[in-house]
């Protein structure tokens, strides 16, 4: 069997985010329903298929000789060896503070789908990067497809589980378990629509499915993609016109995203529905010395995987983080939120992709309010992409190998 990751790895990654059709299928006929099922009753059935297409990947990934190669570089490994280092100290300290194993082990969820970011770092350093994002591309208008069918349909007719649309029924969740997920997964794929030429209308349908989520998070991060795009058809010379407005947009967008016309949700302010007091609350209980600030108190003490199965609160300083700042801050310590922070910002120091920005930015501000690395599809989508970006940075270097030429397939 000849394996060439060129043809093979961008059908491989589509299956991948397809999964998530299925993943959370029980909740999703429960929601058409009017069910909200709470965290203890979510059926894990279907979501074994996401991390069986995660292993499918690795495996595909062990057995490409030019991926397992360029994965296995002194540079890759050094890299590895340090996050590895420090998380296993993580690990151990909480260990020591006696929370059952399963409690640190949730808090590994944000390197889940790393390995897709050694994936695209790969693929970039053979030169491949560009075409396997085209590819992956034009099969994720499929997927699009059908996710805007169910959305539109949820927004005329579902119930308003989760607040009322701008179209008259429920907020759409399509096949998420909330319209928040849904969200934030449409706003991913308008990112990397954005990036491959001649796919504009699919970014727009994807911006608009964003929007019709009444997701914050998910409408900013859309916006953020129409901003990158409109100051990538500017002049040069023109576009200090849209740099100079950049803040006012940025207050306005925030002030727009939290309209209950835009949310369909009455709490939608950011500083009335508790998020901002949990937060106030987190620091003032939990942070007790210089020790809680540096290393955090309690790895996995924040991770969604926690509420669902011990409930809310069921350990001291348990919380629903939502900020992946928060998540950082509480399982890493501030130690591990800079060098989060710093390795963001070598990105973009390194990397001479002609999209780094947005992609950069974008994953910035996802942050901010959601826990993207614990949510699927998005975490998988932004690890291959952000690996695609920093890869980029280093495909001009001496390298042993083999560089991708689309005209030899």
């Amino acid at each position: 069997m000849i394996l060439r990751f060129e043809k093979d790895l961008p059908m491989l990654l589509f299956a991948l985010v397809g999964a998530s059709t299925l993943a959370s299928l029980p909740q999703v006929e429960s929601a058409w329903t009017g069910v909200k099922e709470v965290y203890g009753e979510q059926d894990f059935g279907l979501r074994i298929l996401r991390e069986l297409m995660l292993l499918v990947l690795v495996a595909y990934a062990f057995f490409e000789p030019r991926l397992r190669n360029g994965a296995l570089s002194s540079r890759v490994l050094a890299f590895l060896g340090a996050v590895a280092t420090y998380v296993l100290f993580e690990v151990g300290y909480a260990l020591y503070l006696d929370l059952p194993f399963v409690v640190p082990m949730a808090g590994l969820r944000v390197f889940e789908y790393l390995p897709l970011a050694l994936i695209g770092f790969v693929t970039s350093r053979l030169g491949a990067g560009d075409y396997i994002l085209n590819r992956f591309a034009h099969y994720l208008r499929y997927y699009i497809a059908v996710q805007a069918v169910l959305a539109i349909a949820q927004a005329l007719w579902a119930p308003p589980l989760f607040g009322v649309s701008f179209l008259g029924g429920g907020r759409p969740f399509g096949t998420f378990v909330s319209p928040n997920l849904f969200g934030a997964t449409m706003a991913t794929c308008a990112l990397l629509f954005s990036l491959v030429p001649a796919m504009g209308k699919w970014v727009a349908v994807s911006v608009f499915l964003a929007l019709l989520s009444g997701s914050r998070t998910a409408f900013i991060s859309a916006l953020l993609v129409v901003y990158f795009q409109v100051y990538a058809r500017l002049r040069p010379r023109d576009r200090w016109a849209l740099v100079m407005p950049a803040p006012v947009l940025a207050v306005g967008a925030l002030v727009l995203a939290s309209s209950p016309l835009l949310s369909g949700r009455n709490d939608a302010d950011p500083t009335e529905d508790g998020r901002i007091a949990l937060w106030q609350r987190v620091f003032s209980e939990q942070v007790h010395g210089p020790a809680d600030v540096l290393f955090g108190w309690g790895l996995g003490l924040s991770s969604n995987t926690i509420n669902i199965l011990y409930g809310a609160e069921h350990f001291p300083g348990q919380f629903d983080s939502d900020s992946l700042y928060l998540f950082l801050l509480n399982g890493y310590g501030l130690i591990g939120l800079l060098a989060y922070l710093l390795f963001l910002w070598m990105t973009t120091r390194t990397s001479i992709h002609r999209n780094k920005g947005v992609v950069v930015m974008f994953i910035f501000v996802a942050g901010l309010t959601f826990n993207m690395w614990e949510y699927f599809p998005q975490n998988a989508m932004l690890m291959y992409l952000w690996g695609m970006v920093l890869g980029t940075g280093l495909q001009r270097e001496a390298s042993p190998l083999p560089i991708f030429r689309p005209s030899r397939f």
